[in-house]
């Protein structure tokens, strides 16, 4: 029976890591994608037969399809826009290509088209990936749970309908169906989701619990305390999604004085064609010198001047392993005054590890021995302790001999027979009782690994205390480096957020340099400190990993999510991803932000002079169309191949801080 039952949690376990189907919305569901693959595709078709100078009844007709496919609904927005007194620049560019066509320039208006369209489709898909990610969330909480009726029976009902004060029997490997307590049982719950913390905590009559979180090896029976909305994974959702809707729109700061110029633009053409016409000038040439007017004033030489340098950088920062998801995030990121750091699986690898060994005097081990004899005892184990044991024990490449009479006590441990001998391996508190407090005392050691954070676990050999092993979540090497240069760039020192126990906060973040220590978190609790820094007026840099962190990496001016153990949510929620977890990118992505600015305030000189002199030589003298488009065109192949400068490793080299090498 005892066989059966393991070989069923194990089973279960595996199932409940592997989680639910993600649910992705298809890239071509959305039609805004549609009509961009279709603009692109029409005008990759049509582009050839112009450059090789083939008949215009050939690719005329393609691009005029491109500009309808990639231009009605930009066009159409912007009409709806302007219903409401706003002019929206996507009605202004399709303007500016329809009036490129209308002096023969039909192939630039055309890519102007394609180039708006794709940019929608992209904003479309990114919104659509974070909604998929929200819906996913909630597939961590089960479908249905086991509810005891009061006869004893069993029933299984969806979780939704569960309802305070009413019992569920949780079984091992399965989901918690729902917030409560403990009202029998013990087992040790993995609450990463929620909490963050690296290790399953050992959960037992009283105890809290939450919905979505994976019981171990256990069998549980808790009493439901909140309705399947208010539980915490329903409030992380809810949480996220409100972030998401109530964030300030942040624009590029150039985007801010866009209604304006816009409005000025179009007055102004409007006026440089009527006014010839008043004094007696000929349509012909009052048209010619408005749209040259248009081409040399229009707002896309300014935004073009914009983008390159914040593009340059998004793609130098990308080829050294950080995803920036937008050139908006781009330009925040040089913004950022203030950061929160997670701990776990962010400031740490998230993993636990075997950090010491050390065999008691008179066991007869050494400490390949007694790791050789807890590992193999553990091998049969689910619990991430365990299989931090194992894989010691292969890094050193010792043999581990099979075990017979396995048996594993949710709480305390696990106990085998390996080799003839009875091999306990666990909780020093369980399974010493009394004795632990003599021989933590009598062991200097014992009460520095228990200081600085990390987990001892007692190996007891034939009933007898053989030695210990110490376990911690490994700091990342860099922590502290990016710790000191996050100081210097922002002017203070990062605050650290985290889920994990005061004690194991304080003790990293002594090591890695910070001062201010908010442990004991639950998501919620990360975004009202990330609130509380933002009512400062401080621009907040969160950075994390879990789905706890989501709701703060929404919440935070700019959020960064660490991109290998990340969760889905909190990569989709973040503004930017460090792909490799290498924390030094931080600081240095930062910094090239900031280079990245400063080259936006160089382009904009540079194209504001351009659009002065070209717009003043049209306006008080006679500007050729062809010199007119050229000193337009030349003015952004300037200002692009100043933005370029970006994209060299010495402009990535130079943005590094000096505390990170």
């Amino acid at each position: 029976m005892s066989a059966v039952l393991e070989e069923r949690s194990a089973s279960a376990v595996v199932g409940a890591r592997s989680g639910p189907p993600r649910r992705r919305t298809r890239v071509l569901a959305l039609p805004e994608a549609r009509w961009a693959l279709a603009a692109l595709t029409l005008f990759l078709l049509a582009l050839p037969l112009q450059l090789f100078g083939l008949s215009a009844w050939l690719w005329g007709p393609l691009l005029a399809a491109t500009y309808v496919t990639g231009g009605w609904e930009p066009g159409w927005e912007g009409l709806k826009a302007l219903k409401e007194r706003s002019l929206d620049v996507d009605l202004l560019m399709v303007v500016a290509a329809l009036g490129a066509a209308a002096i023969g320039q039909v192939l630039d208006g055309a890519l102007l088209i394609v180039i708006f369209a794709t940019s929608g489709a992209l904003e479309a898909i990114a919104t659509a990936r974070t909604a998929d990610s929200v819906r996913g969330l909630l597939d961590l909480a089960p479908e249905t749970a086991t509810r005891l009726r009061p006869d004893g029976g069993e029933e299984s009902v969806p979780a939704a309908v569960l309802r305070v004060g009413e019992v569920i029997l949780v079984r091992p490997g399965e989901r918690i169906g729902a917030d409560g307590r403990v009202l029998h049982g013990a087992s040790d719950v993995d609450q990463a989701t929620i909490t963050g913390e690296p290790l399953p905590v050992a959960r037992r009559t009283g105890d809290e619990v939450f919905a979505g979180t994976l019981n171990g090896t256990g069998v549980l029976r808790v009493r439901v305390e909140r309705d399947a909305a208010e539980s915490v994974i329903a409030r992380i959702v809810a949480m996220v999604e409100e972030a998401a809707a109530t964030k300030a729109p942040t624009q590029l700061f150039i985007e801010k004085v866009e209604q304006r110029y816009s409005l000025g633009m179009v007055a102004a053409t409007v006026l440089v064609f009527a006014i010839p016409l008043l004094l007696g000038s000929d349509l012909r040439s009052a048209l010619l010198r408005a749209m040259t007017f248009m081409i040399v004033a229009s707002p896309c030489a300014v935004v073009l001047a914009t983008m390159p340098p914040l593009l340059s950088a998004m793609a130098n920062a990308g080829r050294h392993g950080v995803l920036v998801k937008s050139a908006v995030v781009m330009e925040r990121l040089g913004r950022i005054d203030a950061v929160a750091l997670d701990k776990t699986g962010t400031l740490t690898e998230g993993t636990p590890q075997v950090t010491d060994v050390r065999p008691l005097d008179g066991s007869g081990l050494d400490a390949g021995a007694l790791l050789r004899l807890a590992a193999a005892a553990e091998h049969p184990s689910e619990h991430p302790l365990a299989r931090a044991v194992v894989d010691a024990a292969r890094e050193r490449e010792l043999d581990l001999p099979s075990v017979t009479d396995f048996d594993s006590t949710p709480g305390t441990g696990v106990t085998a027979t390996v080799e003839g001998r009875t091999v306990t391996v666990g909780s020093p508190a369980r399974l010493l009782g009394s004795a632990e407090a003599d021989i933590a005392a009598e062991w200097a050691e014992w009460a520095e690994w228990e200081a600085d954070g990390r987990t001892v676990v007692a190996v007891l050999v034939d009933g007898r205390l053989a030695g210990v092993l110490g376990l911690s979540d490994r700091l990342r090497p860099e922590a502290a480096a990016t710790t000191r240069a996050l100081h210097r760039l922002t002017g203070r020192t990062p605050v650290l957020l985290t889920g994990d126990n005061p004690r194991a906060a304080a003790r990293l973040a002594e090591r890695v340099g910070i001062t201010d220590v908010r442990a004991g978190l639950l998501p919620q609790d990360k975004v009202t400190a990330v609130k509380a820094l933002q009512a400062t007026g401080a621009h907040v840099l969160v950075v994390g990993d879990g789905v706890n962190d989501a709701p703060a990496l929404a919440t935070a001016h700019t959020g960064i999510a660490m991109g290998r153990a990340g969760s889905d949510l909190a990569l989709e929620s973040a503004d930017a991803v460090v792909v490799r977890d290498e924390l030094a990118t931080i600081p240095t992505v930062v910094n090239l932000s900031r280079r990245a600015r400063k080259l936006v305030v160089q382009n904009l000189v540079i194209a504001g002079v351009f659009i002065a002199v070209l717009a003043a030589w049209d306006l008080f003298g006679t500007l050729p169309l062809p010199l007119g488009v050229a000193g337009h065109e030349g003015s952004t192949v300037l200002v692009g191949l100043n933005g370029l400068r970006l994209l060299a490793d010495r402009a990535w080299r130079g943005a590094r801080p000096e505390e990170v090498g």
